[in-house]
């Protein structure tokens, strides 16, 4: 058989029931402190980033899990914290080979912190390059025009309007359009 536990401290993904990553995460660490597995058992985590979303004409920024089901857990893979965590209730399993599970690379576990230490949320944005939209607002109301270029950052696009028998390029925020 494979070797399954390592006493080295390392991230790994756990899968859980879709909408049950806050309460797996909690649990988790509810029974570490009441097991006295500290030592074991880190840190828990439900990766999420900030993203602009807009509902009724307004800007809102809101958290987003940036992996449905999962939640990252930094422990020793010893057989009592295996067991803790596996047994916790949602959780369907350690994400690994077989039932081993695979620790999270160095490189993929700073690529989900970039994520979500972006200290600027990204807007998200409903539309796609080449897109025909509706200016409903700004000095080029009334005006329909291509997408061009999308902003994720700054909630901005480029739209294409056809004025006196040229395309001009125009940049507008994206409440200042709708889909035509």
């Amino acid at each position: 058989m494979a070797k399954r536990y390592d006493e080295t401290k390392n991230w790994y993904a756990i899968h859980t029931y879709s909408g049950y990553e806050e309460k797996v995460a909690e649990s988790i660490r509810q029974r570490a402190e009441s097991l006295d597995m500290a030592d074991k058992i880190f840190e828990v985590l439900v990766p999420k980033e900030k993203m602009i979303e807009i509902k009724n004409g307004k800007r809102k920024v809101v958290e987003k899990r940036i992996f449905q089901g999962y939640v990252l857990v930094h422990m020793k893979l010893t057989e009592d914290a295996w067991y803790i965590v596996r047994n916790t209730p949602n959780v369907t399993g350690f994400v690994g080979t077989g039932i081993d599970p695979t620790p999270i690379s160095e490189d993929e576990l700073e690529k989900i912190h970039k994520r979500m230490g972006l200290d600027q949320p990204k807007h998200k944005i409903d539309l796609k390059k080449g897109e025909v939209v509706s200016i409903v607002d700004g000095p080029f109301k009334g005006f329909d025009g291509s997408i061009n270029e999308i902003d994720e950052t700054k909630g901005k696009l480029k739209v294409l309007v056809n004025m006196f028998g040229r395309e001009t390029p125009v940049e507008l925020d994206t409440l200042q359009v709708k889909k035509v």
